[in-house]
């Protein structure tokens, strides 16, 4: 494996802003130093000078191959972690999804096939939880104990990934004794289904109707209560997708309390709005998700939640499907839509346009799409940051290029982009994975099978 030293450029990381050189050999960064101070050779030299190098990406939220909705998503391991190294991530952890009447094992197995031989960077797994059961509960522990230490649940989609209440606080009680993390889907499925039913009995069906169903105040219901019932087991609780002021809000209160809560957001919730979801002749669906985008004035409470630290996390929640063909598969009644939007692509040039436009500082960039999630899901410090024993996971941004999004030049397998036209400053020049160069002068050097499987440890923020 070649010994690379990255020289010239600005190195920031969540905690530091530093001139130095970085060197890499078998695959992890050995050492930082001064430019100049040093008398290190190498077999490759990598000039950033006047480019920002930054750890690579941990999208903490995906969704490859996913079945949903008699579909599945459009991005496989291959495409999606390919894309994912364009855009400067170079760790994914995905969701392996247990099937009702089946064990978490079957489940984990099959993605472990999925992802096995395909990967272009390093992946993980957290595990979904549909079946709650004597069963279930023992398998959490196992799973733990072989760096599988996160369990997604439902309190939406009644009949196909929903658990009640009961069940969320005995998996809440099984985590709190195996150390493992409860990530949730807070909305009130029960209610939304009657909200869905009565929209499309009044006639109401087109895509901006799957947004006024799921209303924000159940979101902060489900979120309220998923916090007090993780209060009653003594678990940690990760909220996913958090898309609504009084969703943060609820957050905020138990991390005021010294809860261990916390919350992730998304980029389309940060940039959309439902004025996408109202777009002419059918477009809206594009943009069908949940939790769903919201009117606009909810932007800022999730970009003051960031910069307070009530939320932690930026990941995607990337689950593409294609508006001809499975987007189109909801006309005429939106609660067929296939709900998810791509964007493993775009989270970091995105983030960096925050950072452009002053929500955030160049730091925070990089603590909530690479540190903190790496913190977060037991990768740190292996993944997230550039320091000494790190794995080479490393990207060369060029924070003054410019470019426009666009579906005629992304690399997700789906045929629209959810910010089409939409024109950011900055750009990923160079990408590194575990030392070994993926994307290299605009171009893509990596290959399917580069990746490996990262078993992971506890949340460290517990």
């Amino acid at each position: 494996m070649a010994r690379t030293l990255i020289t010239g450029g600005l190195v920031i990381t969540a905690s530091d802003e530093l001139h130095v050189d970085v060197l890499v050999d078998e695959g992890r960064v050995v050492a930082l130093a001064t430019p100049g101070s040093h008398g290190w050779t190498a077999d490759r030299t990598i000039d950033a000078t006047g480019k920002y190098v930054v750890p690579g990406g941990v999208d903490a939220h995906t969704h490859m191959e996913m079945p949903f909705g008699g579909t599945y998503a459009a991005d496989t391991f291959e495409t999606g972690t390919r894309a994912a190294a364009w855009g400067g991530t170079t760790t994914i952890v995905d969701f392996a999804i247990q099937s009702v009447g089946g064990a978490l094992r079957e489940g984990l197995d099959a993605w472990y096939a999925k992802a096995d031989g395909n990967c272009a960077v390093d992946y993980a797994f957290h595990m979904i939880v549909s079946d709650v059961n004597a069963g279930t509960l023992k398998e959490m522990d196992r799973l733990v104990s072989e760096g599988v230490t996160s369990f997604k649940l439902f309190m939406a989609y009644p009949g196909v990934f929903y658990s009640d209440d009961g069940q969320i606080l005995r998996a809440m009680q099984q985590a709190a004794g195996n150390g493992g993390l409860i990530m949730m889907h807070a909305e009130n499925g029960i209610a939304i289904d009657v909200l869905v039913e009565q929209a499309l009995a009044a006639g109401r069906t087109d895509p901006r109707h799957h947004g006024d169903v799921r209303k924000v105040a159940l979101e902060a219901e489900a979120t309220h209560r998923a916090i007090q019932l993780a209060r009653v087991a003594g678990a940690p609780l990760y909220v996913v997708h958090v898309s609504a002021d009084e969703a943060v809000e609820e957050l905020a209160a138990a991390r005021h309390k010294g809860l261990p809560v916390f919350g992730e957001t998304c980029p389309q919730y940060l940039y959309l709005s439902t004025d996408n979801l109202a777009e002419p002749d059918f477009e809206g669906a594009k943009y069908v998700c949940s939790t769903p985008l919201r009117p606009r004035e909810h932007q800022e409470a999730l970009w003051r939640g960031l910069r307070n630290d009530d939320l932690q996390v930026v990941s995607t929640d990337h689950c593409p499907f294609c508006f001809t063909g499975q987007k189109e598969k909801g006309r005429g009644d939106f609660s067929k839509i296939p709900n998810g939007m791509p964007g493993v692509e775009n989270r970091m040039d995105l983030l960096h346009q925050a950072v452009v436009d002053g929500h955030i500082s160049r730091r925070r960039w990089i603590e909530i799409a690479c540190a903190a999630p790496a913190r977060m899901f037991g990768l740190y410090p292996k993944k997230g940051t550039i320091a000494p024993g790190a794995d080479a996971d490393i990207v060369v941004y060029d924070p003054r290029a410019e470019q426009t999004i666009s579906a005629a030049t992304h690399h997700m397998n789906v045929d629209y982009s959810a910010y089409e036209g939409k024109r950011i400053t900055g750009r990923v020049e160079t990408v590194l994975s575990r030392g070994v160069p993926v994307i290299e002068g605009g171009e893509y050097v990596g290959r399917a099978g580069h990746g490996a499987y990262v078993p992971r440890g506890l949340c460290q923020y517990v």
